[in-house]
């Protein structure tokens, strides 16, 4: 049962109000002197389970989005930033997972951390809130952009960080080269009609995918790769829509043929899609990017699947992901920064605006 369930029972889609703002208090929680721990107990941090960077680099990137942070989060930024210094290695790989005891147990290596460990240092250089984060955060990526991974979406995590950095430094070599590196691994759209998409079935992330063409396309003037990547995303949409509003790629991923809707829904997948319609939004203008932003806002509010919603208002945590008749009301890392990161796009777009 919800652990919230007298405040966040089902929702009418007709009802869901303006946009609020991100909350971080759950955030806080989450987030000792070392890091941000991944997972939790309803709203209670599970400390034994310990820390990873892909999370902690997820943290880097949302609060150095917010466009005016208070001292609190600059203080986050920073931690979260000195995490990823400490599990960067010489080389430009990174470990992943750091137990509760301060020591690592995995190897550095070129995994999705890897990429997400790049990507959170390409915004903490270019949208960090002091000049030593953004000077320190630069200086560390260029660390790790010579390098390449044998995986899609760790090279697309990583040039998402690269398209960060070419935005304030457009003759970046190592940056330019990374993105367009990762957007050739990447293609263009299949030539299927009915499958367009450069993978046999849908799995994580997938808007990432798109986004990094986009961004492509807009850093490097590729207008061949940036129409490639608005069409990949256009098809997104319309798979991940159902009866008006969002219904994201379920934990095991989907095709052609297999059930719709599909349920193991995950907030980073919603966060995913509106990252990337943001970044439509702004290498286009098109509203109907800010639409689907808007319904991805919505999914959280209460216009999913199955009517709930996915914020915990007493905690200011997400849930961790969206069944047919329930939720999972366990609060981590992951979903709380899925959440946050979405509402940041709501406000800015459409502050105190009603979701459309």
């Amino acid at each position: 049962m919800p652990l919230d369930s007298h405040t966040d029972a089902r929702v009418s889609p007709l009802h869901l109000g303006a946009v609020p703002a991100p909350p971080y208090r759950h955030l806080f929680r989450l987030s000792d002197d070392t890091g941000l721990f991944e997972h939790a107990r309803g709203p209670v941090p599970k400390r034994w389970h310990g820390y990873c960077v892909d999370d902690v680099a997820r943290g880097l990137v949302i609060v150095c989005r917010e466009p005016e942070p208070a001292s609190p989060l600059v203080g986050l930024a920073e931690r979260y930033l000195s995490f990823l210094l400490h599990a960067q290695d010489k080389a430009g790989t990174f470990h992943n997972r750091l137990g509760y005891d301060r020591v690592w147990h995995d190897e550095p290596s070129l995994g999705d951390w890897w990429g997400r460990g790049v990507w959170g240092l390409g915004v903490a250089a270019g949208r960090g809130a002091t000049p030593w984060i953004r000077a320190v955060a630069l200086e560390r990526f260029g660390r790790s952009a010579h390098l390449r991974s044998p995986y899609v979406r760790a090279m697309a995590f990583a040039a998402l960080g690269a398209a960060e950095v070419v935005a304030v430094d457009p003759e970046h070599e190592a940056a330019r080269a990374l993105l367009a590196d990762a957007a050739a691994m990447i293609g263009g759209p299949a030539a299927d009609p009915e499958w367009p998409w450069p993978e046999k079935r849908l799995t994580y992330a997938n808007a990432a995918l798109p986004e990094v063409l986009i961004a492509a396309g807009q850093a490097l003037g590729d207008a061949a790769t940036l129409e490639a990547g608005l069409e990949m995303l256009g098809w997104l949409v319309d798979v991940e829509s159902h009866e008006g509003h969002v219904s994201v790629t379920p934990i095991g991923g989907w095709r052609v043929g297999e059930p719709r809707p599909g349920f193991g829904q995950q907030p980073i997948e919603v966060a995913a899609l509106a990252d990337a319609c943001n970044r439509a939004f702004e290498a286009t203008s098109d509203p109907r990017w800010l639409a689907v932003v808007q319904r991805c806002v919505a999914w959280f509010l209460g216009d999913n699947d199955s009517h709930l919603r996915m914020i915990d208002s007493t905690t200011g945590g997400g849930f961790d992901g969206l069944q047919e008749h329930d939720r999972n009301p366990n609060q981590g890392a992951e979903s709380t920064l899925a959440m946050i990161g979405t509402l940041q796009h709501g406000r800015r777009w459409s502050d105190s605006a009603e979701i459309a």
